[in-house]
């Protein structure tokens, strides 16, 4: 005796199905991962960025605290600048040569941006003017004078200049230490309006 109702065919999907439901999905993922990697770019450079200011935010409130100028200097390196904060050793200010001599001592070791954060370097990407507004003249990332020594006086005040990072993309980011206050900013490059906005 048969039953009723087993003779139906059991429900599923036909290679016609299946093959459309995977390319739909491939196209969502050409989409996607370029997104992806763009979203992924602009938040190293932006952590970057941001863990400069700290650093020279902290180097400022240890100057301030221990009486003596304690900075930033950038040495330029095989593939990129070695970040190295330093502090006065003599009380005459932060001094090239006497950082090579052990005068104005290192406080931590000799490190590149790309180190904590892949992929990204100091420079400034092609069409994309400084800070200021102004064409950018090169693409050299570090922008703090001669000496290539960002300082932060006991007072509260700042030696004055602006750093560029970029990511592997079209990410860029500056920070800025404006001299008689010693107060840090963050900018953005913005591609679709071509300013540089504060973050």
């Amino acid at each position: 005796m048969r039953m009723r109702g087993l003779e139906r065919s059991l429900p599923g999907f036909t290679i016609v199905e299946l093959l459309l439901g995977l390319a739909i999905a491939g196209t969502l993922a050409a989409i996607a991962v370029p997104t992806s990697l763009r979203t992924l770019d602009d938040f190293r450079t932006r952590s970057a960025a941001r863990y400069l200011a700290s650093r020279l935010g902290d180097a400022r409130l240890r100057s301030i605290k221990r009486g003596y100028a304690i900075g930033l200097r950038f040495q330029a390196g095989a593939d990129d600048y070695l970040v190295t904060t330093v502090a006065d050793g003599n009380g005459n200010g932060l001094r090239t040569t006497e950082i090579l001599r052990g005068i104005d001592r290192a406080l931590t070791e000799s490190e590149t941006i790309g180190s904590h954060f892949a992929g990204v370097a100091f420079g400034i990407l092609d069409e994309v003017p400084d800070a200021d507004g102004q064409p950018a003249n090169g693409t050299d990332g570090v922008r703090v004078g001669v000496s290539r020594v960002l300082s932060m006086g006991p007072d509260g005040t700042s030696s004055s200049g602006t750093l560029y990072v970029h990511g592997q993309g079209r990410a860029q980011y500056a920070v800025r230490v404006l001299g008689a206050t010693g107060r840090v900013r963050v900018l953005k490059y913005d591609q679709l309006q071509r300013r540089w906005i504060d973050q």
